[in-house]
C-alpha cells in the first residue's frame, strides 16, 4: 500500500509540474483522461517463469507508463488452476494470467478478448522552444492488433488456437514443439550414425537399440513409446502420429479422429492405424517391441541412459539435466515424419490472457501487446532460451545451435484440442492405449470410445 501511495504522489506531482511549467493543455487531464493517469497495479499469475525473466520488459514498459506497476506471482503447476478458479470466484483474481494453449477453452467464459483500441497515458520528453527538454504526459489511443495482423506476425498455430469467434483471447511469447532426444552413445554402439528422419527408419533402428535378458525383460529400450502412464507427453505424441497419418481430429467441434476423414480411403482408417503403430512398441509379440509398463518414466529412463530415443520439449531439457547420471551424451533432432507427406509438428505453449473481472482490462491488454512485440519478446527469449512464436525471429533462431531444431519446426506446428477440459482428453487417450494393450477392444472401437468421452468437452 505504501508503494502504491508513493507512486501516486510522485506521478500526480509530475503531472502538476508539467501543467505548470509547460502550459500542458487542461483537456489532457479531463475526468476521463484523469482516470488513465491514476496509479495502476497489474497483477499477473504464471507457472514456470520467474519474475526476473520479464524484468527488462517490465522496466521498459513502466518507463513510458510510470503510473503502472506490475506484480508478477509464480505458482506451482499443481496448484495453479485450483487457485485461479477460487480467486476468480471470489473476485480477487489476477488481471493477467498465463494459460496453456489447451486451457483456453476451459477459461474462455472468464476471459476478456482484446479490445479494438487501448488508451494509455505516456510519459515522453520534448524540447521547449527547441532548447530545453521537458517531460510531457500525453494520452494516446492505439489500435489493437487485428486477427489479420496476428496471422501475419505469429506462426499459424497461434491464430488457430487463440482466435475464437473472430476475437483474440491471448498472445504468446514463445512456442515449444515436440522434438526427438536421442542417446548418441547408444546410437554409436549400435552402429547408427544419425537419428531417424521418418517413422520407418525409427522402427528399424529400434530393433538394433533394444536388448532383453534371458527372461525376456527389457534391459535397454530403443524408444519410449507404446504405453500411457510412463510415457511423458503420450497425448501429444499419439495426437501427432494421428494427424501426420491423415486423421481429422475434429470436424465442426466434433471429435472425429476415430473415423475415416471425408474423401479418405474407406479401406484405411488413419486414426486407429496410428494407435496400432504406437502400441506396437509395447506389444511383446511385435518385432518392434521395446517398451513396457515396468519401465520408469520416459524422461527418467533417458536421463539414466536406459533408452535410445524419447520425445519431449525444450522445457524438458532442464528436467533431464537435473537427473542425468554421469555423462549423458545426447542430441536433439526433428520429429520423424511420414515420407511423401507435408511436414507436421506438434506445438505446446503458453499465452498471456486478461481476466474478465479485471478492473484494468485496458492496461492489461496494452502491456500484453507491448511484451509480445518482437523487440520485447526477444529479450525474454534470449534470457530463457525459448523458441519464438513470432515469424520475424525464426530466421535468427535458426542460426542458434540451442534453438535451431525447435525454430525449424514452429512454422509447421499445430495442435488440436480446443475443448473445455484437456485433462478429460488426456485421460481418454490414456485409456484408449491401455484397453488396446490389454486386448479388451480393437483399435477402431478403442478410438471411438475415446472420441465419445472427448466429445462431451467440445
Amino acid at each position: 500500500m505504501k508503494k502504491t501511495l508513493k507512486i501516486k504522489t510522485v506521478f500526480l506531482a509530475l503531472i502538476a509540474m508539467v501543467v505548470v511549467t509547460t502550459g500542458f493543455k487542461c483537456n489532457l487531464i479531463s475526468t476521463t483522461q484523469g482516470e488513465l493517469l491514476e496509479p495502476i497495479t497489474l497483477t499477473w499469475w504464471g507457472v514456470y517463469d520467474d519474475k526476473s525473466n520479464f524484468s527488462e520488459i517490465i522496466a521498459d514498459y513502466t518507463a513510458v507508463h510510470p503510473n503502472v506497476s506490475i506484480d508478477y506471482r509464480k505458482l506451482r503447476l499443481e496448484e495453479f488452476q485450483s487457485e485461479l478458479l477460487d480467486a476468480l470466484a471470489e473476485d480477487r483474481g489476477p488481471d493477467i494470467v498465463t494459460l496453456h494453449n489447451t486451457w483456453l477453452g476451459q477459461y474462455l467464459p472468464k476471459l476478456e478478448p482484446l479490445p479494438a483500441t487501448t488508451k494509455m497515458a505516456y510519459q515522453t520528453t520534448q524540447k521547449s522552444l527547441g532548447i530545453k527538454e521537458e517531460t510531457v504526459i500525453e494520452v494516446r489511443e492505439t489500435n489493437a492488433i487485428t486477427v489479420g495482423q496476428l496471422k501475419n506476425s505469429f506462426v499459424d498455430v497461434v491464430s488457430n488456437d487463440v482466435v475464437r469467434d473472430g476475437k483474440i483471447y491471448g498472445l504468446p511469447l514463445s512456442i515449444d514443439t515436440l522434438v526427438m532426444f536421442y542417446n548418441k552413445d547408444l546410437f554409436n554402439n549400435a552402429g547408427i550414425p544419425l537419428p531417424p528422419t521418418n517413422w520407418s527408419e525409427l522402427q528399424e533402428y529400434v530393433k538394433r537399440l533394444t536388448f532383453q535378458d534371458n527372461q525376456g525383460n527389457l534391459t535397454q529400450s530403443g524408444v519410449a513409446v507404446g504405453t500411457a502412464d510412463n510415457v511423458e507427453n503420450n497425448f501429444d505424441i499419439l495426437s501427432l502420429l494421428m494427424m501426420q497419418n491423415g486423421a481429422a481430429m475434429t470436424i465442426n467441434q466434433a471429435a472425429t479422429f476415430y473415423a475415416v476423414p471425408p474423401g479418405g480411403d474407406k479401406t484405411y482408417n488413419p486414426g486407429p492405424e496410428a494407435l496400432r503403430f504406437y502400441t506396437d512398441f509395447a506389444t511383446p509379440t511385435k518385432e518392434v517391441y521395446t517398451w513396457g509398463s515396468t519401465m520408469p518414466n520416459s524422461l527418467d529412463a533417458f536421463a539414466q541412459g536406459k533408452v535410445g530415443i524419447i520425445f519431449g520439449y525444450n522445457h524438458d531439457i532442464s528436467y533431464i539435466e537435473a537427473r542425468r547420471q554421469g555423462k549423458l551424451n545426447y542430441g536433439i533432432a526433428k520429429m520423424p515424419q511420414i515420407p511423401g507427406r507435408s511436414e507436421m509438428n506438434y506445438a505446446s505453449y503458453w499465452v498471456q490472457a486478461v481476466t474478465k473481472k479485471s478492473k484494468n482490462i485496458n492496461a492489461a491488454w496494452d502491456f500484453i501487446q507491448f511484451m509480445t512485440q518482437s523487440t520485447q519478446a526477444k529479450k525474454y527469449l534470449t534470457k530463457t532460451t525459448q523458441p519464438t512464436a513470432l515469424r520475424s525471429l525464426v530466421e535468427e533462431q535458426l542460426a542458434n545451435d540451442q534453438l535451431n531444431i525447435f525454430a525449424s519446426q514452429v512454422l509447421t506446428s499445430t495442435s488440436w484440442y480446443h475443448g473445455s477440459d484437456v485433462q478429460v482428453a488426456k485421460n481418454a487417450f490414456a485409456e484408449m492405449i491401455n484397453v488396446v494393450l490389454k486386448g479388451e477392444v480393437g483399435f477402431e472401437k478403442a478410438a471411438e470410445l475415446a472420441a465419445r468421452k472427448i466429445q462431451q468437452t467440445l
